[in-house]
């Protein structure tokens, strides 16, 4: 099975918590129908990404980083890559690679999709990234590292979160239902 296929067939199987991430749903998989090369950058001018939040074991602190190109606080995720077997292990490696944790505990479904903008991905402008965001425990006193990716990485009180985009708060709050 293709990273392509794994992609295709967790997004269909996947049940939406309401109507909007459905449309989500159906776009991507639409989306993946539609184009081989739908988890690779070359599909302009969208193309699925993946990633995790990080929450700490009590589920009272959330591991974000400070995006270098993006200026703001966001969970750990990114591009596909050629090694790459399913959508959770991107999810999963960019966690390990963008925080420096290596011993998350992963929950292997998906939690959320978030279609968002990039204007900076790629040399031919303005990109859309499909979002397949998941989430992963961290061990009491687990001590991040800052990736070159990022400005900053820093764990957050959750009732003391910097800026964040409405969909991450929805995110942080699935994560703290499914693993704590």
């Amino acid at each position: 099975m293709t990273l392509h296929d794994d992609a295709l067939a967790v997004l269909r199987g996947w049940r939406a918590p309401d109507a909007a991430e459905e449309a989500l749903r159906r776009r991507y998989v639409d989306h993946l129908e539609a184009r081989a090369d739908g988890m690779w950058r070359s599909s302009y001018p969208d193309h699925v990404t993946a990633g995790t939040l990080v929450v700490d074991a009590t589920g009272e602190q959330v591991l974000l980083n400070l995006h270098r190109k993006a200026g703001r606080w966001f969970h750990f995720g990114g591009h596909c890559e050629p090694g790459d077997a399913t959508l959770a292990a991107v999810a999963l490696r960019e966690a390990h690679e963008e925080s420096g944790l290596t011993e998350l505990t992963f929950h292997p479904e998906p939690v959320q999709l978030d279609l968002h903008t990039v204007p900076f991905c790629g040399d031919r402008g303005e990109v859309s990234h499909l979002d397949v965001r998941y989430v992963a425990a961290a061990p009491a006193g687990a001590t991040a590292v800052v990736s070159d990716e990022s400005l900053a990485v820093r764990w957050w009180p959750v009732g003391d979160l910097p800026e964040l985009e409405p969909a991450m708060h929805a995110l942080v709050a699935r994560a703290r239902a499914i693993l704590c």
